[in-house]
């Protein structure tokens, strides 16, 4: 099951990424544009919400699996790498996730489009990097062994 979950979340991923940046690019665009809000706009913010709470839901899971504790415990030779996925990754990725959630929720009540447009450009943009920034790449040293997927 720790499998099956691992390999959606850490899929799911490029969902999540694709449908936010699509979201903040429309968002800026409009907004700096003063474009009106279509329906395309709106579904792709929902759609953005949907999904990042979707990733918010597998992580959780994953990390209240009893095999995350396990393999916590057994490894202490990768400190860092375990404080990150206990603490900064967790916490960084609700704090994207709620800023997301509060940034729909507050475009839906704007009243105008440039309004709207400008509220999801910049909530889901800062939720777009922090979630950038609490992504485990497999680029940098002590994740390299996590792999792209």
């Amino acid at each position: 099951m720790y499998t099956i979950l691992s390999h959606a979340h850490s899929g799911l991923r490029y969902a999540v990424l694709f449908f936010l940046i699509a979201a903040v690019a429309k968002a800026f665009s409009g907004w700096m544009g003063k474009k009106s809000y279509l329906p395309g706009d709106r579904k792709m913010a929902t759609f953005s919400v949907i999904f990042s709470h979707v990733q918010l839901l597998l992580g959780l899971a994953l990390y209240f699996s009893e095999a995350w504790y396990s393999r916590v415990a057994t490894d202490p030779a990768q400190e860092s790498m375990i404080r990150f996925f206990k603490m900064e990754h967790l916490a960084g990725m609700i704090i994207a996730i709620v800023l997301i959630t509060i940034g729909s929720a507050r475009a839906k009540r704007q009243n105008s489009d440039e309004k709207k447009h400008k509220t999801i450009a910049i909530f889901f943009g800062i939720g777009l990097l922090l979630i950038l920034a609490m992504i485990p790449w497999p680029f940098l040293a002590k994740f390299a062994h996590l792999g792209w997927f």
